[in-house]
């Protein structure tokens, strides 16, 4: 399990004032540095603003952006809307999943380079079937572009 900084997230309390009322961008802020809201961030958030941890993790679960588990350093998000369906966006998520060793129960590897996730749609559908990962699309994916793509991630790592 990854330690929380405290000076960190003391920095991001500063950043915002300490305010509740801009709890949202407290949890974006902390989210983008750890990839999801640990747990100990969360405690030591809502006592530093003076919020209950309930109310907390009610918003950090409510809006479908936040995290409480833990990512890989690489998001893979597979779309799986109509374009990227018709287009056989599942021989890539498979591929994904192989070459990986991750699964529709098991979303994260062993190494902790990789998170795949399964999405709606990435609103790309001219470019199906695509995959993003972290904040890059990747267009026109094939199972070999996607396996061609995990190995790129490996050696960048």
């Amino acid at each position: 399990m990854e330690t929380v900084d405290l000076k960190f997230i003391d920095s991001v309390l500063a950043k915002h004032g300490g305010d509740k009322a801009k709890i949202i961008a407290i949890m974006q802020d902390v989210q983008e540095q750890y990839r999801y809201l640990p747990q100990e961030a969360l405690e030591y958030i809502a006592k530093k603003v003076g919020m209950s941890e309930s109310k907390l993790y009610g918003v950090a679960t409510f809006y479908g952006n936040f995290s409480l588990d833990a990512k890989g350093k690489y998001v893979m998000k597979v779309c799986r809307g109509t374009a990227c369906h018709v287009r056989k966006s599942s021989n890539v998520l498979q591929a994904l999943y192989d070459a990986t060793g991750t699964n529709e129960h098991k979303p994260n590897s062993d190494d902790g380079l990789f998170t795949l996730e399964i999405v709606s749609c990435l609103g790309a559908c001219g470019l199906s079937p695509v995959v993003m990962v972290n904040d890059t699309v990747h267009a026109a994916m094939t199972p070999e572009k996607a396996r061609a793509l995990v190995e790129q991630l490996r050696e960048e790592a």
